[in-house]
């Protein structure tokens, strides 16, 4: 009789264990239930003590796994293996989420605030209305120059790029569709073109830029204008303000005819379950104190026009983070192109970087 208790015991304890040992694994794959938030963001793109002072305020809990693309944020939500509540992509990748039915609309009942953020970031042509989005951070494409080795007025134009005089001095971030990007508009072409004879043009533009490049990459590209390994960049203007705060000899132009604009944005993906968490944590950064701290640490443009009164005044006033709209004019916002544009581009930009000279 005490073998057949001791028995008992001894299973019962292995089930409480497995129960246990299931319950952690849960955690730690962020299915916890109501109470909990999965947040899928690129990395490094939220103040953490925010999400800090987010959970104390509501009780919610956060558990954010991070991607390093839109691709590959898109790619998991697709095969929905993971149930995340809320992501952040990018403007074409908002208008492709929600062609492929993979977006659940806001519920606009449900947000405070909105009148926080600036009209000319709402209503864009990637997601009408704001059926799907909220604006997140937003910025430019643009040229980073060191005054060691630069002045201001050799590049002000995308065409100063060409200029013998960077030789073998210039990093580009590694992304197909900007580096091209700027080379269309060098031409006067549109950033969205989808002529291959047009785009053969800014890849050919391309090649005879390539004694100028010292390397295509990604990350990196902040740590080596960082330590003065080039005298110019092409990046986007975050990245920027990241280079710029750990030297002080670098400055950031976005060209007079036009760039990039790009928006990052909340969306509730098709796999969100737990709906009071995801409207408190929009309403939570929708908070002008909130945004305008989130703004001070990630380092890109706010949306939110009661946060940015907030900021810095020589942050807030600063029109190569902030430019005015004259230059937003003359901007194009990426849009979601067929897949077989896409891979043009790709293959394009692989050929440039292969065959560099």
């Amino acid at each position: 009789m005490k073998r057949l208790i001791s028995m008992a015991v001894a299973i019962l304890a292995v089930a409480l264990g497995l129960a246990f040992w299931s319950q952690d694994l849960q955690r730690s794959q962020g299915a916890t239930g109501s109470n909990t938030l999965n947040f899928a963001n690129w990395g490094d793109y939220i103040d953490p003590a925010l999400i800090k002072k987010f959970q104390k305020e509501t009780g919610y809990h956060v558990n954010m796994e991070t991607f390093d693309s839109n691709e590959a944020m898109y790619t998991k939500i697709q095969q929905g293996g993971t149930s995340y509540d809320l992501t952040v992509p990018s403007e074409y990748m908002v208008e492709k989420m929600a062609e492929d039915k993979l977006l659940i609309p806001l519920d606009k009942s449900k947000l405070k605030g909105l009148s926080n953020y600036g009209a000319s970031f709402m209503n864009q042509s990637f997601d009408p209305g704001n059926k799907y989005s909220l604006p997140y951070f937003w910025g430019t494409l643009g040229i980073v120059y060191n005054d060691k080795f630069a002045k201001a007025s050799e590049l002000q134009h995308w065409n100063d790029l060409w200029n013998p005089r960077w030789k073998g001095n210039i990093m580009l971030i590694d992304s197909a569709r900007d580096i091209l990007g700027f080379s269309l508009v060098s031409l006067g072409k549109s950033m969205n073109t989808t002529n291959p004879t047009t785009l053969a043009l800014a890849k050919a533009k391309l090649d005879q830029l390539s004694p100028n490049v010292k390397a295509v990459v990604a990350d990196e590209i902040k740590m080596y204008m960082a330590d003065n390994e080039a005298a110019v960049a092409v990046d986007w203007s975050g990245e920027a303000a990241d280079m710029m705060a750990s030297n002080s000899h670098l400055h950031y132009i976005v060209p007079s005819e036009g760039s990039n604009l790009w928006f990052d944005n909340f969306v509730i993906p098709k796999t969100a379950k737990n709906f009071k968490a995801i409207y408190a944590f929009l309403n939570f950064m929708t908070d002008p104190k909130n945004a305008a701290q989130n703004a001070d640490y990630v380092g890109y443009s706010t949306p939110n026009d009661a946060a940015k009164k907030l900021l810095p005044k020589d942050v807030r006033n600063d029109k190569n983070f902030y430019p005015g709209k004259e230059v937003l004019d003359r901007s194009e916002v990426y849009r979601n192109l067929a897949p077989k544009t896409v891979g043009l581009y790709n293959d394009l930009f692989l050929e440039f970087k292969m065959y560099r000279r």
